[in-house]
């Protein structure tokens, strides 16, 4: 669910390359440590008054992640967590005078962690859904589109894919909603269903396209044009970016800490920070301006 984007190119090409088996190597450019986008940002004492006690009183803030979808959240080349949502995460933890702290999970186990209060906050590009916002509540801070990718040389059409193999990681929108609305729209029309085949982690789905295990791959737009950029030529965008949605933080259902999350958010808007990170990376086509809570129901 995700926005049409224009891929920082050189970097995802200067960081990758395809390794003699295909695949697809997910090594980080030097130099693109995400810990300096908190350094300028000061601490907002009104801000951080209204944090829960607990989440005070640890000076910490533990954020659930999965960080196999680049650029958005990856590994640096130390292994540490990197790419545009951690310098964010980074910045919103310095405006309320806390270290985040990453718990590094499966996409599918985070929601879980954080409505069960082993995590503070999610951040690793939860599409906001009316049927997400049953288990949590979500600060919306971006929106993106959905784009498919094939083979170079290998003409896919998203609305037309019936009968084809099309890789996802498990557990996105794209797994969970769009792929399968798609196929049973084939199905309903007499036409064979499309495959979805399932990946723990964006890199292995993409991976599968490479090595012409699927026909396509369907994945927000910012990680799909990444992965063309740093393939060598072996991927092709299929087709244009297609049901923008918002991301969104999730945090346990009537959280205290969600308006402060929503305000801080709204601070790094309103003092320039939000767009320089989005700058930085290149992702800029999807800034919002108004941090809001549970943009899916109303919308």
């Amino acid at each position: 669910m995700r926005i049409r984007y224009v891929a920082p190119a050189a970097a995802f090409v200067a960081i990758a390359a395809l390794a003699l088996t295909g695949c697809v190597d997910n090594s980080t450019p030097s130099g693109s440590s995400s810990s300096s986008s908190s350094a300028s940002v000061k601490k907002d004492d009104s801000l951080a008054s209204q944090l829960p006690e607990k989440i005070k009183s640890a000076g910490t803030l533990t954020v659930g992640m999965d960080n196999t979808y680049p650029p958005n959240e990856f590994k640096d080349d130390n292994g540490n967590p990197a790419g545009w949502e951690v310098d964010l995460t980074n910045a919103i933890a310095a405006k309320l005078g806390l270290k985040a702290n990453y718990a590094i999970a499966k996409f599918d186990n985070i929601i879980p962690s954080v409505a069960g209060g082993k995590d503070d906050i999610g951040m690793s590009s939860f599409t906001d859904t009316v049927e997400r916002e049953k288990q949590v509540d979500f600060v919306n801070y971006y929106t993106a589109g959905i784009q498919w990718a094939s083979q170079k040389g290998k003409t896919v059409d998203p609305a037309n894919a019936c009968g084809l193999k099309v890789a996802v990681q498990s557990t996105t929108y794209e797994d969970t909603d769009e792929v399968p609305a798609k196929s049973k729209a084939c199905t309903d029309a007499g036409k064979p269903a499309i495959q979805a085949l399932r990946f723990d982690t964006q890199d292995a789905a993409t991976n599968a396209v490479v090595l012409g295990q699927a026909d396509a791959l369907s994945a927000d737009s910012p990680v799909t044009l990444a992965a063309i950029a740093k393939s060598q030529g072996k991927l092709q965008s299929a087709g244009k970016a297609f049901e923008v949605a918002p991301y969104g933080i999730p945090l346990a259902k009537g959280s205290d800490l969600t308006p402060v999350i929503q305000k801080t958010i709204q601070a790094l808007i309103d003092d320039g920070t939000y767009g320089k990170i989005l700058d930085k990376w290149g992702v800029a086509d999807g800034a919002v301006t108004t941090a809001d809570v549970n943009a899916a129901s109303k919308g």
